[in-house]
């Protein structure tokens, strides 16, 4: 109960309390991580790898997850989450490198999945193509995606050449990606985006590169894409709400002014004639006096 709250006739407080709660609620500032999240999801066994150099980055506000057929993935903890598309009975279970096998068990996880993404607003998915997790699972995981999030985010990699087999599942998975509804919807207005991480593209440099440097280098492309293209204009946005919303408040100054000294008198001074209505009051006061203003008006309640 507060003290000195208004009241009305009948002495019921209940209405003060039910204003002052609304006026706090409008002027709430959503916050990072919590009422916006952003989660980024690796699908696949190499996904997953390269998973790990994102999430080595600790990015602010951001849900790790890793999603894979493996029953190994539960025991990476550089994820926040780890989840197993099979039964713990089965632990043999794997999409065995048929994309097939991997949508069906996918498929089987839909409920799980949706529930992963729900209430999201901004989702980074990387999947690794070629393989069976990746590949079958990914159009699943990117359509429970792209049903809840705000804004998608897709990066898949491509397998090497000379992997033959692997990049051509490759390119056909990329074709199929074009056949999930919810993820081209979200393209068609401008709140998905499709890129294609080429293996093929580092080796055409020219350079001998290690293929754990490889998965660092793109774990480096997807962390900069998320804090360049979420979290940083996330917080700038929030940081204009609050300035356009927070009533301005002058923080109270004891700013001193001095009154000019008043002259000593010297010889003889004549007072003005009394009138018959006029009064005279002498009054003490020092030759030099300080006063302080106090600026701007009392604080508001805390919106920050």
């Amino acid at each position: 109960m507060y003290e000195n709250e208004p009241t009305g006739a009948d002495g019921d407080r209940t209405t003060a309390r039910i204003d002052e709660t609304s006026e706090e609620s409008f002027f709430e500032v959503p916050r990072l991580g919590h009422d916006i999240r952003f989660v980024f999801a690796a699908v696949g066994g190499g996904a997953v790898r390269i998973g790990r150099e994102v999430a080595r980055h600790h990015l602010k506000y951001v849900e790790t997850v890793a999603i894979n057929c493996d029953l190994r993935v539960q025991d990476l903890e550089e994820y926040d989450r780890r989840v197993y598309l099979g039964s713990d009975w089965r632990a043999s279970v794997d999409a065995g490198g048929s994309p097939h096998q991997g949508s069906e068990i996918a498929r089987a996880a839909a409920p799980a999945l949706e529930r992963l993404f729900e209430g999201s607003t901004f989702v980074t998915i990387l999947a690794s193509l070629g393989g069976g997790a990746g590949t079958g699972a990914l159009p699943h995981v990117l359509d429970a995606a792209a049903r809840s999030a705000r804004v998608l985010s897709v990066f898949v990699v491509k397998p090497f050449k000379c992997e033959g087999d692997r990049r051509a599942v490759a390119d056909r998975a990329l074709a199929r990606l074009h056949f999930v509804d919810s993820f081209v919807e979200k393209q068609e207005r401008g709140a998905g985006k499709l890129q294609v991480l080429d293996n093929e593209a580092m080796r055409a440099k020219g350079r001998t590169t290690a293929f754990r440097d490889i998965n660092a280098h793109w774990g480096r492309v997807v962390a900069a894409h998320i804090d360049r293209a979420f979290i940083a204009p996330s917080e700038a946005v929030l940081d204009d709400f609050r300035m356009a919303y927070t009533p301005s408040v002058d923080v109270p100054l004891l700013t001193p002014r001095s009154e000019p000294t008043r002259p000593t008198p010297v010889g003889p001074v004549e007072l003005p004639p009394l009138g018959p209505t006029a009064a005279w009051e002498a009054t003490e006061r020092p030759e030099t006096e300080l006063t302080f203003e106090i600026g701007g008006a009392p604080p508001g309640p805390d919106l920050a």
